[in-house]
């Protein structure tokens, strides 16, 4: 919400010509100015808007192709690009047509029937102008756009509707300079200089900053006559306020003068929070979701603090899960017959080893000669034992190559 929104009242600056009183009069400030304000939605329609004006432009549709130029075809060691024929002068026999060739056309050449203009919702719209208009009514926005507001008496700035009826450019000026306004439009008049780029030639040959906004509320006043010839200065009618001179460039906060009557006007044109617009059929301003934007603050309040737990100063973290094939503490918590069964297991794998080198010693140890004769006479009786046994004794040629004596 604007941060105008805490004055209800606002002051009507008074002119020389008006006629003295005592106390200056007052207005209230129109809901429109309570809006929030949407930068995203302001820059979003500002930049499709801005492409309405466009005029649509395109290159010749015979440019680069005004020439009878073939291709030479395959065969004679040069690329395939079309050559313009004929012969005696430099251009025979260059590159024609393509987008890489000199004197060829563009690539994609433009054509008139690029859609340059945009469709935006009515809403987003309206969100976007009354976003602006609120926007216009907070200093820290007016001056971070760069607009010179030290010397203004009040943002929102109105004045009375005697400035309808100014005729002269000096009278404007005078006015301008009683409300403080004057070195916002001198800092727009100083600012004119030459526009950099091609621009420069196509009738947009100076730029300069922006001053402030007049807005007025009678059809046909000659105000308009006489703040036209300022520089940097613009002038509306507040039935038409429209977003490219509320937000130029899409950046919030334009300086805005209104008239007392134009001010008055806007309850009636855009509607308040409870009531529709009289001239917008059916629309309601759009409200903000939070009415109070300080959540600190709202948090911290002792209405919120009352119902709300109290802070835990006691926590219980989780322990770290560790893996009990690896930690043996663990292991032991969860199995305590562990222990004994790896004790046992270390006492088993040491009496295999133990078995195993004393077998190993003994195969390395050798025989000695008693066990050799026995083992050698084992073998003979079992020798002697197999010929008997066998039905191969019958026959000759096996009893000869068994060596047996018949």
């Amino acid at each position: 919400m604007a941060a105008a929104a805490a004055r209800p009242l606002v002051a009507v600056q008074t002119l020389d010509s008006d006629m003295s009183t005592d106390s200056p009069p007052t207005v209230a400030l129109p809901d429109v100015m309570k809006t929030p304000i949407r930068p995203d939605l302001v820059n979003f329609v500002h930049a499709n808007m801005s492409k309405n004006s466009r005029q649509p432009y395109a290159v010749s549709r015979r440019a680069g192709h005004q020439t009878s130029a073939e291709s030479w075809g395959t065969g004679r060691a040069v690329s395939r690009i079309p050559r313009v024929p004929g012969g005696g002068t430099h251009r025979s026999g260059q590159g024609a047509f393509g987008n890489m060739c000199r004197g060829g056309r563009m690539f994609a050449p433009t054509k008139i029937w690029r859609r340059w203009h945009r469709k935006i919702n009515v809403n987003m719209k309206r969100y976007a102008v009354v976003s602006a208009i609120a926007a216009s009514a907070v200093p820290s926005l007016v001056m971070a756009r760069g607009h010179r507001i030290e010397s203004v008496p009040e943002i929102p700035l109105v004045v009375s509707d005697t400035a309808e009826s100014v005729e002269k450019t000096s009278a404007a000026i005078k006015i301008l300079k009683q409300i403080g306004a004057y070195p916002d439009a001198e800092k727009a008049k100083d600012s004119q200089s030459i526009r950099p780029g091609k621009g420069k030639m196509r009738n947009r040959r100076y730029i300069s900053r922006k001053g402030p906004l007049i807005v007025y509320a009678t059809e046909g006043a000659k105000v308009v006559k006489a703040f036209r010839n300022i520089p940097g200065i613009d002038i509306c009618h507040v039935d038409r306020l429209n977003l490219l001179k509320l937000a130029p460039g899409g950046h919030l906060g334009r300086f805005v003068v209104w008239t007392k009557s134009a001010f008055e006007k806007l309850d009636e044109i855009y509607g308040t929070f409870d009531k529709p617009s009289l001239k917008k059929k059916g629309y309601i301003l759009p409200r903000a979701k939070m009415l109070n934007g300080d959540l600190p603050r709202i948090i911290n309040s002792d209405e919120i603090q009352s119902v709300v737990r109290p802070v835990k100063k006691e926590f219980k973290r989780a322990p770290m899960k560790k893996n009990p094939l690896k930690n043996l503490n663990v292991l032991l918590k969860l199995n305590p017959y562990a222990q004994t069964a790896r004790r046992m297991a270390l006492l088993a794998e040491e009496q295999r080893k133990k078995a195993k080198e004393e077998k190993l010693g003994k195969k390395r140890a050798g025989l000695t000669k008693e066990e050799q004769k026995a083992i050698k006479a084992s073998g003979k009786a079992f020798y002697k034992t197999m010929i008997s046994d066998s039905d191969y004794t019958e026959f000759e040629n096996f009893s000869k190559w068994l060596g047996a004596s018949q």
